[in-house]
């Protein structure tokens, strides 16, 4: 139970610290255009010569010599100068590297990095990143598979980087058969299952979501990186009859790994974000309530019925709490700030409600939706029966 709380906890921080890119991506990185913009300068060079380390020089050094200035002063960095880094980088005659500097007195020159001319030509060609997004994931969609690691690594680092708006408006341009073959080639790595399950939910059709769910309800006991990803493309494509689906697959099923309940769990997060009501807010509360029956989730689940606002589940709550499995520390606070959250609701406001408070008149008491009503009395029970972990949740509770 505690590893499996742990694994939710870090899935979900990590998820926390890029949910303003792509939402299912590795956590973004420092693209190849991004280090060429920022450098002050830039040269493509081969290698000349490199000096091992020795008691004089403990870094020992490498001379290389421009091929071509990518960026930087014209008149201080010309084809065939020599420059000499203070640091040794064994190489053969004419490999190709890339230094990237930074102007101080004298230019600092970072670690080289090996490419090839055809690497060379795919970053000098890249679209700026002051160029439009939609403009920039169309060129680097390109080279998502590309043979050469460095550069299909750094097409992906693109769209990890991309705010999920952005990709969503090339969809139009994707080629859904090459990502189909992506998703489902033994060859593609795992990590990336998660952008090309999405790419395709976007672009795809009726039987490329077949294939997903026949990917999706594989039987296994591995952890299965990316499938999150998977399924929020599946769902794009299917709507409430897939999210059916992994209802009894993912949510139901007591016998489903942890790390595919989980999963499901963060697309059905996602589909709530992003889904632009693919499937109502009601159908998706409906499924997050499936997982109260998964204790080792108990906590995540309420915290997300609390964001939903989803006040249906209170009796439910107050049965489960302090019970066997949901004794937890965490799944009690979970369920008191649930409470916490509820007992503060308003009604909404109508042109009634507007009208009296601008009267001069004696306004009304304002009316608490039942919820509300319900949540207050389920807080004092609480306090009843536990006040010391009440005290602990309205201490951390910062909901104004």
């Amino acid at each position: 139970m505690k590893s499996r709380l742990l694994f939710a906890l870090a899935f979900t921080l990590f998820a926390a610290q890029v949910a303003l890119a792509c939402p299912f991506c590795a956590a973004p990185s420092l693209t190849l255009s991004e280090q060429l913009t920022q450098a002050d300068a830039a040269v493509l060079v081969k290698w000349v010569d490199g000096k091992p380390p020795t008691e004089k020089s403990p870094v020992g050094s490498t001379t290389y010599s421009i091929v071509e200035l990518a960026r930087g002063p014209k008149e201080s960095l010309k084809k065939d100068d020599k420059i000499t880094v203070p640091r040794f980088r064994a190489g053969k005659k004419d490999d190709l590297f890339l230094l990237f500097g930074t102007k101080d007195k004298e230019i600092d020159w970072s670690s080289p990095l090996e490419v090839t001319e055809v690497t060379y030509q795919y970053i000098k060609q890249a679209p700026s990143p002051e160029s439009p997004t939609t403009k920039r994931l169309e060129y680097f969609l390109k080279f998502m598979e590309y043979p050469d690691q460095l550069v299909s690594n750094d097409a992906y680092g693109e769209f990890a980087n991309a705010p999920y708006e952005d990709i969503v408006k090339i969809k139009d341009k994707m080629d859904h058969t090459k990502i189909l073959k992506w998703v489902t080639s033994k060859e593609t790595s795992p990590t990336r299952l998660g952008l090309y399950g999405l790419l395709l939910g976007l672009c795809g059709d009726d039987q490329d979501a077949a294939v997903m769910e026949k990917k999706i309800e594989e039987q296994t006991q591995d952890f299965r990186l990316g499938i999150d990803g998977l399924i929020f493309g599946y769902l794009l494509l299917t709507g409430d009859k897939g999210l059916d689906r992994i209802d009894r697959s993912k949510f139901q099923d007591k016998k489903a790994p942890f790390s595919e309940t989980y999963a499901g769990m963060q697309a059905l997060r996602q589909m709530w974000t992003y889904g632009n009501g693919r499937i109502s807010k009601e159908r998706m509360r409906q499924s997050m309530r499936e997982l109260l029956d998964r204790p080792e989730l108990a906590d995540l689940v309420v915290a997300d019925l609390a964001r939903w606002e989803d006040w249906t589940v209170q009796d439910r709550l107050m049965k489960l709490y302090g019970e066997g499995e949901y004794s937890l520390p965490s799944i009690k606070r979970a369920i008191v700030r649930y409470f916490l959250t509820a007992a503060k609701v308003q009604p909404p406001k109508t042109d009634d409600t507007k009208t009296e408070v601008s009267s001069s008149a004696e306004p009304k008491p304002v009316e608490l939706p039942a919820s509300a009503v319900q949540a207050r009395a389920n807080l004092e029970k609480l306090r009843e029966k536990d006040l010391k972990t009440v005290k602990e949740a309205e201490r951390f509770f910062f909901l104004q």
